[in-house]
């Protein structure tokens, strides 16, 4: 019965509130409310003003948000359904947009084997020698003076990275090839996998996320592609060739690395400094155009796969894994191998007081130095024409490759965050 008298007069209080405008003189509303003054904890009714601001907002947020019930009884929350239903969507789109490359990388692998009709026509036209174009356009647009400028203080650290960059770690393609794989392909991809430079944008990144020098990852990043272009001619000639006897014609690849790598980042570049709003709104779009180059260079493993299904169906799964654990091995060889130098280095040339022996500078060299890059890779193969062998067969264990050494890099550099934490935190205390 009390129920009944409460739930009568609220109603029309609430239907009072939302159909009748306010007025200037006091609704006979107040001295209801007065009923339930000693019943507070049980049925609770806010004080209500009749300002124009306020006295329809408040009913009909509390419409919202009241309890609603079905034909059947039950209560129906709409703010919780709605947020429920999209509970499982936020972190997907976070988890895609922070995995934006290894994901583009592996769709492209799939979609190339599940249909390499449209894979076969893309390179039909050409379009993989377009996606190596547009990378380096985009690395040109991405490249700002001032971070290159940034890394003078610590020029001996980044001189000795593009030493093992360019010229040490080519070394180890020898011993790649003393290994004896069927297709043998997969063992030359990953031997010229060697001798190319370091990556165009995951060590930058994972550098910044170590709270390593950026600026001085960035200045190795740049200057070991642009002086790859020159190098790896001769590299590949020198270190694979010879190995799988074959002849590498130097002048003609080293013309089309610079026409398809060294050219359009030269175009990006010069296009950033004649444009000032150019140049900002790449830097307001840094995102964007890092998940575009993805895109470019998710077409190069569609495009081979495609090509080279039939074969790659013949490879036996256990070769595959094989081949997967030789490029996990030479990541892990040269980041053994950078550390150790970098500990070598600081130890000779002053010990805690050695530019080598700075947190920062470390961490940055060994992430970028350690790491290959994909896309020179592809057009290298691109430019052999097939001179080593079927070039989807050179390239997949090389995407692999690529991916693990990302994956592996950014658990390393979550074992370096919590040391650095920890560390700060005993400064402060």
């Amino acid at each position: 019965m009390y129920s009944t008298l409460c739930t009568v007069p609220m109603a029309g209080t609430l239907q009072t509130l939302i159909l009748t405008p306010p007025t200037t003189k006091t609704p006979p509303l107040r001295h209801r409310s007065r009923h339930f003054a000693s019943n507070r904890a049980f049925f609770y009714v806010p004080s209500i003003t009749f300002n124009r601001d306020r006295s329809f907002r408040r009913p009909i947020a509390a419409l919202d948000r009241s309890d609603q019930r079905d034909g059947n009884g039950d209560k129906v929350d709409r703010v919780s359904g709605s947020a429920s239903g999209l509970s499982w969507e936020k972190p997907l789109l976070n988890f895609a947009s922070k995995n934006f490359l290894p994901l583009a990388l592996v769709g492209g692998v799939l979609l190339g084997l599940a249909n390499p009709g449209l894979g076969c026509l893309a390179d039909r036209y050409y379009l993989s020698k377009f996606s190596t174009f547009g990378i380096f356009i985009i690395s040109g647009l991405t490249l700002r003076s001032g971070d290159i400028g940034a890394a003078a203080e610590a020029w001996p650290v980044g001189v000795f990275g593009l030493v093992s960059i360019l010229m040490i770690t080519p070394y180890f393609s020898r011993a790649i090839l003393q290994m004896q794989l069927h297709p043998q392909e997969f063992v030359t991809g990953l031997a010229m996998f060697s001798c190319m430079p370091t990556t165009l944008s995951s060590g930058v990144a994972l550098t910044h996320l170590a709270g390593g020098n950026s600026a001085l990852a960035l200045a190795m990043t740049v200057i070991s592609n642009m002086l790859g272009i020159l190098i790896i001619p001769f590299s590949i000639s020198k270190f694979i060739a010879d190995g799988v006897g074959v002849s590498v014609p130097t002048e003609q690849l080293f013309r089309s690395l610079v026409l398809t790598l060294l050219v359009p980042l030269i175009l990006g570049k010069v296009l950033r400094e004649s444009f000032k709003g150019l140049g900002d709104f790449v830097d307001q779009n840094r995102r964007l155009f890092s998940k575009l180059s993805a895109l470019f260079l998710s077409l190069v493993p569609w495009i081979q796969v495609s090509r080279s299904r039939s074969l790659l169906l013949r490879v036996k799964p256990a070769v595959f894994l094989v081949a997967i654990g030789m490029g996990v091995l030479l990541h892990i060889i040269l980041l053994a191998f950078n550390a150790l130098a970098i500990k070598s280095f600081s130890a000779v040339s002053g010990g805690d007081k050695s530019i080598f022996s700075k947190r920062e500078n470390a961490s940055a060299l060994v992430l970028v130095a350690s790491q290959k890059t994909l896309p020179v890779m592809v057009a290298v193969v691109e430019q052999l024409g097939g001179a080593f062998g079927e070039s989807g067969l050179l390239v997949l264990p090389c995407v692999v490759a690529h991916l693990n050494q990302i994956i592996m890099d950014s658990f390393l550099v979550k074992f370096w965050l919590p040391k650095d934490l920890s560390s700060s935190n005993a400064k402060v205390n």
